[in-house]
């Protein structure tokens, strides 16, 4: 029996559903959550697919540990609990060229890629659905520039590291874009509610709105007081 797990790397928590499949089994849960833990330890924070092969007669399991997605690798790399929603519009990070070097190393051999330059080229496409800069460009023109061989001292010397300078102007760059983000958020909300407003107030006015209830009751006195004059007194007996 396989069971395939989604779980944090080295935080793995008792559940129900693994409970009842392996519980019958005669599995200890607690030693098996512990070894899982063990095994992933390395991905702390990342979610990680996780294969337990059980032998249901001798009640041992295999652990068979998956590369995490790219995704959240990038998201654990640059604290994001989620990506852009908007990837064209907003941004959530800016990569230096070396973190994106780090994580095609660790996915390298899960990958389909024909070498390391079109593996690393695959990381950048992937910072452009999540809305992450790379070196303060657009990933699709960083794509272009592995191409054209801009990267290619970096990537032979498979870099990881760089300069807290390089950091600190990245970090800087990225403050500007989130900036201007805010002010492009903040000018598209005040002409969503100029608009509402201007709706609101069209409504109102247009030709045949009904009028407000008091003046349909002003309107409707004068109507009623001379209907009451052109009444006829009943007759005498």
């Amino acid at each position: 029996m396989i069971m395939k797990l989604i779980v944090e790397g080295g935080n793995m928590k008792p559940g129900p559903a693994v409970a009842q499949k392996l519980g019958p089994a005669g599995i200890n849960m607690g030693k098996l959550i512990q070894d899982v833990n063990d095994a992933t330890k390395d991905f702390g924070g990342i979610k990680v697919p996780v294969n337990v092969d059980v032998n249901t007669k001798t009640k041992t399991y295999k652990i068979e540990v998956s590369s995490p997605s790219v995704a959240e690798m990038l998201k654990k790399e640059f604290a994001l609990e989620k990506g852009s929603g908007q990837p064209h519009k907003i941004k959530m990070a800016n990569a230096a060229i070396e973190q994106l070097i780090k994580i095609a190393k660790m996915k390298e051999s899960g990958m389909l890629s024909k070498d390391f330059k079109s593996s690393l080229k695959s990381i950048v496409g992937s910072c452009v659905s999540l809305g992450i800069l790379v070196e303060n460009k657009d990933p699709k023109a960083v794509e272009k520039e592995i191409d054209k061989g801009v990267y290619d001292s970096l990537i032979k010397e498979l870099k990881t590291e760089f300069s807290e300078d390089k950091k600190s102007k990245l970090a800087a760059h990225f403050e500007i874009v989130k900036k201007a983000q805010e002010d492009l958020l903040k000018k598209e909300e005040e002409e969503k509610k100029a608009k509402e407003e201007a709706a609101a107030a069209a409504v109102i006015t247009a030709p045949g709105a009904a009028a407000p209830a008091t003046a349909d009751k002003k309107a409707a006195a004068p109507v009623a007081a001379a209907a009451k004059k052109e009444e006829k007194p009943a007759a005498k007996k």
